[in-house]
């Protein structure tokens, strides 16, 4: 009797994935240290379950490979009851974009000041971000505001950037990424976390350096590092940095 032929997706012509149990629907769960609201992934490509915080969400979000049920994760999550704890309770505060809140921009702190009466969204003056109309739409236009900042400021340091290195991007694009502050495609499409226009400028100078460095050259390697670093000195401070208060940035909002 001939193999069954694999299933194949109709729009792409690739072969589906295959079959695996249901993703469990998001839940809160009572661990021995307190509660934690838990989001569960299926990944098809995981081999072992895995852990981890969403800084963004103050979640833990457990991946799950194809065969792998909800008991499985939960038995990981009981295993490993202590390291959530720790690492929701040494989460920074979540920030909302409201009047008389602090956001920074550049690493400098602004604040948001509601105007009512004012024209024009959200605008910068005087180290303020004004927001005029109703409190409604307040929010939205800080986030608004935030991203057209992102969209500006990263693609004039990617241009001088590139210019001074002899590299032309395909396109710059920002995005609201959970789990990494940029990206290079194959393309040469290069994307950014729009919150790191909250960094100071050496932090947005070194991803800026590190996504045009990999126009040249698509891997970590020797040749890629000493690229980087011919683009910025300040690769170690902006790493550490990134290191001890990126997840800061992922709050705000």
């Amino acid at each position: 009797m001939p193999a069954a032929k694999r299933r194949r997706d109709p729009a792409t012509g690739a072969a589906a994935p295959k079959p695996g149990l249901p993703v469990p629907a998001p839940e809160t769960l009572t661990l021995p240290l307190g509660t934690a609201r838990v989001e569960w992934r299926r990944s098809q490509r995981a081999r072992r379950i895995s852990l981890r915080i969403d800084p963004r969400g103050g979640v833990v979000v457990v991946t799950l490979p194809p065969r792998a049920g909800r008991a499985a994760g939960m038995a990981l999550l009981a295993d490993h009851a202590d390291w959530v704890a720790d690492r929701l309770a040494a989460l920074p505060g979540a920030v909302t974009f409201a009047d008389g809140a602090t956001v920074p921009l550049d690493g400098t702190p602004h604040p948001i000041r509601h105007v009512p009466g004012g024209r024009g969204g959200a605008w910068l003056t005087e180290g303020t971000i004004r927001v005029s109309g109703e409190a409604v739409f307040l929010s939205r236009r800080v986030g608004d505001f935030l991203r057209e900042e992102a969209r500006r400021r990263l693609a004039l340091r990617v241009a001088a950037a590139a210019e001074a290195a002899g590299l032309t991007p395909r396109r710059v694009t920002v995005k609201d990424t959970r789990t990494r502050w940029g990206s290079c495609s194959s393309t040469g499409v290069l994307m950014f976390c729009w919150r790191l226009v909250m960094a100071p400028p050496l932090v947005q100078e070194y991803v800026v350096a590190h996504e045009l460095a990999h126009l040249r050259h698509m891997n970590h390697g020797k040749a890629f590092w000493a690229l980087v670093d011919t683009l910025t000195p300040h690769r170690a401070a902006a790493v550490a940095w990134l290191h001890e208060e990126g997840p800061r940035l992922l709050r705000i909002g």
